[in-house]
């Protein structure tokens, strides 16, 4: 298993193998949507392996890590990332 770390500054999660990196990034919004709650939200918007660690679960591990953390934050959680759209289609 290859360490997943988090880039909260950059919004986005990585994984560093072999001098490359592969990467899920997202977004977070913090609307009003009444006047006493907020909805926060995180839509995990691109992930990216590059060619040569395709093939190893680098993207599912990605995934999979970006979505735990974003439910452990209350996140409602959007995919405008169709292979996140995979993951969320099957929970």
């Amino acid at each position: 298993m290859n360490e997943v770390i988090h880039l909260s500054d950059e919004c986005r999660f990585v994984i560093n193998l072999d001098d490359t990196q592969a990467v899920l990034s997202y977004e977070l919004y913090d609307e009003q949507a009444i006047a006493t709650s907020s909805n926060r939200r995180c839509n995990f918007n691109n992930t990216y392996v590059p060619p040569k660690l395709r093939g190893k679960g680098l993207a599912e591990q990605l995934v999979r890590h970006g979505l735990k953390w974003a439910k452990t934050e209350g996140f409602e959680i959007e995919a405008s990332c169709w292979y996140v759209q995979k993951f969320l289609s099957n929970t």
